[in-house]
């Protein structure tokens, strides 16, 4: 009889590959939830089924609800916040050249896709789950603010800018990105604003404001 030949094992790539697939289904289907229901009253049982998955299958990515809101942050707006950082730093360009880069990056990357929803969730729920600002604070809003620095301080190195106001109150850049939330997720049927002429005007303003008189 001939002897029978093992089953190929699958690659180590294509099994990490599946596994980041089926956690990618938990996050968007955790995003659904949450949305849906409210933190507090999400159970992990709902995103499970959302995602198609048995409630176990959860338990072997994250420890909890928490810990899953949290990993919903870190991978869809901390890891590619981080990754912008990295890009826009290591660009040789004008620092007026890299607002603009982020302002792109925001525009596009998290007002214009599903991440929004995650920044909305977190506007929603914060005062109720402190835990929740910091995890954001910590793996969003720190790095944006330190890229903003870090920008605002090479156009004042190099002469570019004459006001050091961003370096003080890097918030100021993107006061108009949380004014963009807030108004789509409340006002936006009964008034509409255009968020892209916003954001232009907004950063044409404050680069007359941070270049001073023009000579």
């Amino acid at each position: 009889m001939p002897t029978k030949r093992p089953a190929p094992r699958r690659a180590p790539a294509r099994k990490e590959e599946e596994r980041q697939a089926k956690l990618q289904a938990i996050l968007d289907a955790a995003l659904d939830v949450f949305l849906e229901k409210g933190f507090t009253e999400a159970r992990l049982e709902d995103v499970a089924a959302r995602a198609g998955v048995g409630k176990g299958t959860i338990y072997l990515y994250v420890p909890s609800k928490q810990a899953l809101l949290e990993t919903l942050i870190r991978s869809e707006i901390g890891g590619p916040i981080g990754t912008i950082e990295q890009r826009i730093l290591s660009l040789d360009a004008p620092a007026e050249a890299k607002l603009r880069a982020l302002f792109s990056f925001l525009r596009k990357e998290i007002l214009g896709t599903r991440r929004v929803d995650i920044v909305r969730l977190i506007l929603i729920e914060a005062g109720r789950f402190p835990e929740l600002a910091e995890i954001y604070h910590r793996e969003v809003v720190a790095t944006g603010m330190r890229l903003l620095r870090g920008i605002a301080e090479q156009g004042i190195a190099t002469g570019e800018f004459q006001s050091d106001a961003l370096v003080r109150f890097p918030q100021l850049a993107v006061a108009p990105g949380v004014l963009a939330l807030l108004w789509t997720a409340f006002f936006q049927r009964l008034d509409p604003l255009d968020v892209e002429g916003m954001l232009d005007t907004h950063l044409a303003l404050m680069m007359q404001a941070l270049k001073g008189p023009s000579s």
